[in-house]
């Protein structure tokens, strides 16, 4: 129950022990088809997408290098750990990040983009961590803040990493340029993977760009022509990646969106009535990452290594400035009523056992009652 890596489903680890191919013969090829074609109805995009055999953060990487050359600044909202990275990457690849700080209980308004946008004029793109990990706060503005780049000719570049398949994320209708995806959240796929989308409009800065050698993305787009990758890919990860995608359509992704939104919010519901309080405030709260202020009296690090030895459930502590002062909760991929249940079953016990008077029996029916209103007709599947 972290926030990465999540559950892989048996069905996904199956398809990790097929007999391995070649990368350049035809079995390749068609392995490779489906997952663009199935992660275009994930990105729900008309434009290109590429996988590349590496973590979330080297797919970051990937979209700043291949584009800083014809754009140098950028604006970026910094409200934790993972907005800190992505200013410092600018940095590194030769750019200038044009921060915007942001309260860490709280995530970027669109007032506040504008504002930098209109001081800022030479600026030629906005980059956001829509769902910052570190905090558990999601930006609310999405659409607003891709009109707004799409109305001044921005590129409008998104870290979807621990977000995409878990929320609403429409990258077309929310003019998104380049919107980067991890294989090791909600998509229940082991770590290794980045996917990325890439706008006509991202295609016409990448293409004047040389600033990258292994995530170049126009040899990406040269070998996607015949469906391969420039350079030996993870083909156990993409065998999982396709198995998973296939899942997604089975359960079509509004159902997919829905069970984890049924999900987050069974959790903190239950949370709530056992006294204690997320991190975030209520407006931004991410429904794929649960940050918990750690209660009074009670260590963190004691907590999750009792949770982790006595009832088997993994959770995370926090990152940064927020480190020993909340716990984080990963909502994402393979969730549904049990994994919900004996997470908030077991959060019970192990802060009962620390010396916290709670209402056990309250947090478990509000749980349940708000789950068993939705039908999960296809959970079975993953």
């Amino acid at each position: 129950m972290t926030p990465g890596p999540t559950n892989v489903p048996p069905r996904i680890m199956r398809a990790m022990i097929k007999p391995m191919i070649h990368h350049r013969g035809p079995e390749f090829q068609e392995l490779y088809k489906s997952i663009l074609d199935n992660a275009k109805y994930l990105f729900q995009t008309k434009y290109d997408v590429v996988v590349i055999s590496s973590s979330g953060t080297g797919g970051i990487e990937c979209a700043v290098s291949n584009i800083i050359q014809g754009v140098k600044k950028i604006i970026v909202p910094v409200g934790g750990i993972f907005g800190q990275r992505l200013s410092k990457t600018i940095s590194v690849m030769g750019g200038k990040p044009i921060e915007i700080p942001v309260d860490w209980k709280r995530a970027v308004t669109i007032d506040m983009i504008e504002d930098a946008i209109k001081k800022e004029k030479d600026a030629k793109a906005v980059a956001v961590i829509y769902n910052e990990t570190s905090t558990g706060a999601k930006i609310k503005c999405m659409r607003e803040i891709g009109e707004l780049c799409n109305e001044r000719d921005l590129l409008f570049i998104v870290d979807a990493i621990s977000i995409l398949g878990g929320d609403h994320l429409p990258v077309d209708d929310w003019y998104i340029d380049i919107c980067i995806a991890g294989s090791q959240k909600c998509l229940m796929t082991p770590p290794g993977l980045s996917l990325l989308s890439i706008s006509d409009n991202a295609w016409s800065f990448i293409e004047k760009a040389e600033n990258s050698f292994y995530f170049n993305l126009k040899s990406c787009r040269k070998y996607k022509e015949k469906c391969q990758t420039p350079f030996t890919p993870a083909i156990p990860l993409y065998y999982a990646l396709d198995e998973a995608l296939k899942i997604i359509i089975e359960e079509r992704l509004e159902n997919v969106i829905s069970r984890h939104k049924v999900c987050a919010k069974a959790s903190y519901s239950a949370i709530g009535k056992m006294g204690l309080t997320p991190f975030p405030e209520k407006e931004f709260r991410s429904n794929t990452v649960l940050a918990i202020n750690n209660p009074p009296k009670v260590n963190d690090t004691t907590l999750r290594e009792l949770l982790r030895k006595k009832y088997n459930i993994v959770i995370a502590g926090g990152q940064g400035k927020l480190k020993g002062s909340i716990f984080r909760i990963g909502m994402m991929g393979k969730i549904g009523p049990p994994e919900v249940l004996q997470t908030i079953s077991s959060l019970n016990m192990a802060l009962s056992e620390l010396g916290l008077d709670l209402k056990f029996d309250d947090s478990l029916s509000v749980a349940r009652e708000i789950l068993q209103k939705r039908l999960y007709y296809q959970y079975f599947l993953i």
